[in-house]
């Protein structure tokens, strides 16, 4: 598959956990004909299956999963130190 072409439906937004372990995946499907397609309104708990049984897609073409985390430390309350 040559990915350097299409067009992009939602842009990238890279994971941000609060806490604990995620888990992701990238899913790729191929489109045998041209159709337009909506991005969901939601990302969370977004469902594969049935995004794809709604556009007719049929299986993925290739598909990645990652775990991530947040890491120490960051974020929160900091200590400034006294004025």
């Amino acid at each position: 598959m040559d990915a350097s072409f299409g067009n992009e439906i939602v842009y990238y937004e890279g994971p941000r956990p609060q806490a604990g372990i995620h888990r992701n995946a990238f899913v790729l499907f191929r489109q045998e004909i041209q159709q337009t397609v909506y991005a969901p309104g939601w990302r969370q708990n977004f469902n594969t299956r049935d995004f794809a049984a709604v556009y007719n897609l049929g299986l993925p073409a290739a598909a990645v999963y990652f775990n991530c985390q947040r890491e120490h430390g960051c974020g929160g309350r900091r200590f400034l130190g006294a004025n």
